[in-house]
Protein backbone atom coordinates (compact mmCIF):
# COMPACT_ATOMS: atom_id res chain seq x y z
CA UNK A 1 0.00 0.00 0.00
CA UNK A 2 1.21 3.53 -0.19
CA UNK A 3 2.05 6.11 2.26
CA UNK A 4 -0.01 9.11 2.60
CA UNK A 5 3.84 11.10 1.94
CA UNK A 6 3.57 9.38 -1.53
CA UNK A 7 0.67 11.31 -2.67
CA UNK A 8 1.59 14.98 -1.19
CA UNK A 9 4.93 14.20 -3.49
CA UNK A 10 3.30 13.32 -6.65
CA UNK A 11 0.60 16.96 -6.51
CA UNK A 12 0.85 18.18 -9.59
CA UNK A 13 1.84 22.02 -8.19
CA UNK A 14 2.69 24.99 -9.91
CA UNK A 15 5.48 23.73 -11.73
CA UNK A 16 3.20 21.30 -13.39
CA UNK A 17 0.76 24.13 -14.49
CA UNK A 18 3.72 26.29 -16.05
CA UNK A 19 4.54 22.75 -18.13
CA UNK A 20 1.21 22.64 -19.06
CA UNK A 21 0.89 26.85 -20.31
CA UNK A 22 4.26 26.41 -21.72
CA UNK A 23 2.94 23.19 -23.53
CA UNK A 24 -0.17 25.19 -25.06
CA UNK A 25 1.95 27.51 -26.37
CA UNK A 26 4.68 25.20 -28.06
CA UNK A 27 1.66 23.44 -29.46
CA UNK A 28 -1.40 26.25 -30.35
CA UNK A 29 0.38 29.79 -29.98
CA UNK A 30 3.38 28.96 -31.98
CA UNK A 31 2.00 26.81 -35.38
CA UNK A 32 -0.82 29.90 -35.18
CA UNK A 33 1.77 32.20 -35.66
CA UNK A 34 3.82 30.43 -38.51
CA UNK A 35 0.59 30.19 -39.94
CA UNK A 36 0.53 34.13 -40.36
CA UNK A 37 4.24 33.90 -41.36
CA UNK A 38 4.45 35.05 -44.76
CA UNK A 39 2.37 37.99 -43.59
CA UNK A 40 5.23 39.03 -41.14
CA UNK A 41 8.20 38.76 -43.99
CA UNK A 42 9.72 41.83 -43.06
CA UNK A 43 9.77 41.20 -39.32
CA UNK A 44 11.57 37.73 -39.87
CA UNK A 45 13.98 39.42 -42.56
CA UNK A 46 14.54 41.95 -39.72
CA UNK A 47 15.81 38.73 -37.57
CA UNK A 48 18.19 38.03 -40.41
CA UNK A 49 16.20 35.04 -41.10
CA UNK A 50 14.82 33.54 -44.60
CA UNK A 51 11.61 31.98 -45.35
CA UNK A 52 12.60 28.69 -45.13
CA UNK A 53 14.69 29.35 -41.53
CA UNK A 54 11.83 30.79 -40.12
CA UNK A 55 10.02 27.56 -40.55
CA UNK A 56 12.73 25.75 -39.06
CA UNK A 57 13.96 28.23 -36.18
CA UNK A 58 10.83 29.53 -34.64
CA UNK A 59 9.23 26.22 -33.33
CA UNK A 60 12.59 24.75 -32.61
CA UNK A 61 12.82 27.73 -29.73
CA UNK A 62 9.53 26.95 -27.73
CA UNK A 63 10.75 23.13 -28.21
CA UNK A 64 13.70 23.95 -26.25
CA UNK A 65 12.25 25.80 -23.50
CA UNK A 66 9.73 23.28 -23.62
CA UNK A 67 12.40 20.33 -22.97
CA UNK A 68 14.40 22.48 -19.94
CA UNK A 69 11.06 23.54 -18.38
CA UNK A 70 10.10 19.78 -18.33
CA UNK A 71 13.16 19.03 -16.44
CA UNK A 72 12.91 21.77 -14.52
CA UNK A 73 9.49 20.52 -13.04
CA UNK A 74 10.28 17.34 -12.23
CA UNK A 75 13.43 17.45 -10.65
CA UNK A 76 12.24 19.60 -7.64
CA UNK A 77 14.41 19.53 -4.27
Amino acid sequence: MSDAGDDASREFGWRGWVLVAWLLVALVVVPALLFYLPQAGAFTKSLGLGFRDAFLVLPLVPALVLGALAVWATTRP
